[in-house]
């Protein structure tokens, strides 16, 4: 058919598109053999090109070699560059995990941890149950802050005898204990992380308070900070899940030891290490350390009803007191009703006389004397016939005296107000919230008691057991510390400085008081 414009189509024959395939294929194959061989081409190239070209090409198998070595090269620098990174980098995670796990890293704790965690939880309360549930974590997979030991040698290190200086170590009760230094009672109110704070390196941890039945203490929010004296306001109001709870985690705690120190698991186990086998104190379950167990009574329970306030009391001992190397009676929370009315000369007395017997009870059941008994006394209640009384007590029932509690008293607060040292929203909770104050302010109160209370206890036990007396109110560092041993209390407690210093407050404390002694 034409095409239009009269253009004809037409399509060249089989025999001459054949030919033309074989002479294209007869060129390309003779473009592949060896340039030194002669060839012919229609477009009549010069030979001497054709050599030069030749003379410039290597061989197949050369290039191949040179391009295996340079990428063998190659792969060995890559190799050893990544090698070196991923070492660098591991090293540096490990020496960073190490400082930060050290409690000697003060300042990574109390000036970026502790504000971290108070910027993220502006409510007191929600910051204090993230910390508890933080250290729990860590201790749990072994990443936990705790206190290194320092050695000079690896002679001294596996004999577990540490740097020479002047030492901490002390005895009370005829026990030895690495520091005269305890965690009190509400960081760890239902005994979730005593291990954890043993690991910050107190001698002597101090759990609860609990109660018999669980309750849930004041309404929120109850809890303040008065960051501007690094002090606190609280009003828990003794919130505890209950005796029973807290039994069954120390109780859990304990065949925890039993098994990974081969004495296997269950109720003989267990058994075996609270009667002494283990060798370790059946509270603090290592060498130097001692678990106390604060307890109180409910708050439904009638303050005036004797006879039900001590079986609350007993009830407690029967149930944590197998656990526990120290048990501390709180009659002076001041956010409980009548609480502090327990603490008059012959109620006390009562109380005190039924809690040291059930004490002595529980010490039969594992061989022992039973845990200790102290009475967490008031500082609020201080003039001369309080104390005798309360000393009396203290004396004819055998039990010894934890000075003091946080405090009701504001009549400090004008003066921090005159020199403004508190913000006006923290005077307003000092001067507007009910609640017991701890912090720095309680210092000097703590001291003047700790001096009376001392006089008058070795006043009445002439001949007799000295009773020991923990003090607790305003201590911050290693020299307030020692102000109080030296004043005549036996162990310092540390709450608010642990607040605001963070995991390290103990260490620090320990080198402050090494630096002084």
């Amino acid at each position: 058919m034409p095409l239009p414009g009269g253009i004809a189509r037409t399509f060249p024959s089989r025999p001459i598109a054949s030919l033309c395939y074989a002479r294209c294929s007869s060129t390309l194959s003779r473009l592949h053999e060896p340039l030194s061989r002669p060839t012919n081409f229609s477009c009549g190239a010069p030979r001497p090109i054709l050599r030069s070209l030749h003379h410039h090409r290597s061989s197949p198998s050369r290039q191949v070699s040179t391009l295996a070595s340079a990428s063998s090269t190659s792969t060995i620098v890559s190799r050893a560059r990544t090698f070196l990174l991923a070492t660098t980098f591991a090293g540096t995670a490990f020496l960073l995990l190490y400082i930060v796990t050290d409690t000697r890293a003060t300042f990574f704790y109390q000036y970026l941890v502790a504000p971290v965690l108070r910027f993220v939880y502006p409510d007191a309360e929600d910051a204090h149950a993230a910390g508890i549930k933080m250290l729990k974590t860590l201790y749990a997979v072994g990443l936990h802050p705790r206190e290194r030991a320092v050695y000079d040698n690896e002679a001294e290190a596996e004999a577990g005898k540490e740097r020479a200086g002047p030492t901490l170590r002390t005895e009370l009760w005829g026990l030895e204990i690495d520091c005269p230094l305890a965690v009190s009672a509400g960081l760890d109110k239902d005994a979730e992380i005593p291990d954890a704070l043993f690991a910050l390196g107190a001698g002597i941890v101090e759990v609860g308070g609990v109660t018999n039945e669980p309750q849930p203490g004041n309404q929120r929010p109850r809890v303040w900070r008065i960051a501007g004296r690094r002090g606190m306001v609280n009003r828990y109001g003794l919130n505890s899940r209950g005796a029973n709870a807290v039994a069954a985690r120390l109780r859990e705690r304990v065949r925890r030891f039993a098994l990974k120190n081969g004495f296997g698991g269950g109720e003989e186990a267990e058994r075996r290490v609270l009667r002494g086998e283990a060798g370790v104190p059946p509270g603090g379950l290592a060498k130097g350390k001692l678990l106390a167990v604060q307890i109180a009574k409910n708050k439904r329970t009638r303050p005036e009803d004797d006879k039900a306030v001590r079986e609350d009391y007993v009830a407690c001992i029967e149930k944590v007191g197998m656990y526990a190397d120290i048990v501390v009676v709180n009659v002076s929370s001041p956010n409980t009703p009548g609480l502090r009315e327990l603490q008059a000369g012959e109620r006390l007395r009562g109380l005190l006389g039924a809690v040291v017997d059930a004490a002595k009870r529980v010490g039969e059941g594992r061989g022992d004397g039973g845990p200790k008994v102290l009475v967490k006394v008031s500082p609020d209640e201080d003039d001369d016939g309080q104390i005798r009384g309360i000393v009396q007590a203290v004396v004819e029932s055998g039990a010894h005296i934890v000075v003091g509690n946080t405090t009701k008293r504001r009549d400090w607060v004008a003066g921090l107000v005159r020199q403004g040292l508190t913000s006006e929203g923290e005077t307003r909770v000092l001067m507007q919230e009910e609640g017991g104050y701890s912090g720095p302010e309680m210092l000097p109160r703590t001291l003047n008691l700790v001096g009376r209370y001392r006089k008058m206890l070795d006043g009445m036990t002439r001949g007799g057991e000295r009773r020991a007396i923990f003090a607790s109110g305003g201590i911050t560092t290693g020299g307030e510390a020692l102000q109080a041993l030296s004043q005549g209390a036996d162990v310092a407690m540390v709450y608010t400085a642990l607040v605001y210093g963070g995991p390290g407050t103990v260490t620090r404390m320990k080198g402050e008081l090494k630096a002084e002694i």
